[in-house]
């Protein structure tokens, strides 16, 4: 993936699954729109569930990133936004 080409800076949407109802055999596509694609990378890493991540899909302009290439994005040296302290266990 060139990171020279992508722009966290541009508007972007987040496709996800959530799974509802009783013992999750209904689940639901939430959708979710970000002014700047790092506010929504940030979202899908940091506040989702980390099981979610397989099935999340961003989209920005005409590019779609998938799963890993979100973290992928996330942990690049280029991500602008302060990332959340890790938690020790």
């Amino acid at each position: 993936m060139d990171m020279a080409a992508f722009d966290f800076a541009t508007e972007a949407a987040l496709f996800f699954v959530r799974w509802k109802g009783p013992k999750f055999r209904q689940k639901a596509v939430e959708y979710k729109r970000f002014v700047r694609a790092a506010e929504a990378i940030r979202f899908a890493i940091e506040d989702l569930p980390p099981n979610l991540l397989g099935g999340c899909s961003l989209e920005v302009d005409q590019d779609r990133y998938v799963g890993v290439a979100i973290r992928w994005l996330y942990d690049s040296v280029e991500y602008p936004l302060p990332r959340r302290e890790k938690l020790s266990k």
